[in-house]
């Protein structure tokens, strides 16, 4: 009995150090194609997104974990950027104008 304890605490363990590592953030580039900041959220056209196992997209809409961060961008501005899974939804969670 303790023997299959060990072995599922184990296996526990493992599952939980594997799903950190994998859910890691990525920084993504792309570009702002739209802004909607009554509503919270920004269109990006940008490439793959590995933490999400998402293809590049043109015109994504994404919420943002706090509508302050896209202060001084617009669109055609080019960007990096960082989502996130928060509650089921893929939210941006960093966003800021790319380095030339």
């Amino acid at each position: 009995m303790k023997r299959f304890i060990r072995v599922a605490m184990l296996a526990s363990l493992l599952t939980f150090a594997f799903a950190s590592v994998h859910a890691q953030t990525v920084p993504v580039n792309g570009e702002i194609v739209r802004i909607n900041a009554a509503e919270g959220k920004v269109s990006l056209r940008h490439g793959p997104i590995p933490n999400l196992d998402m293809d590049a997209m043109s015109g994504m809409v994404f919420p943002l974990a706090d509508p302050a961060m896209l202060a001084g961008l617009k669109p055609g501005d080019r960007v990096v950027f960082e989502v996130e899974r928060i509650n089921g939804r893929i939210t941006v969670t960093k966003i800021s104008k790319a380095r030339r």
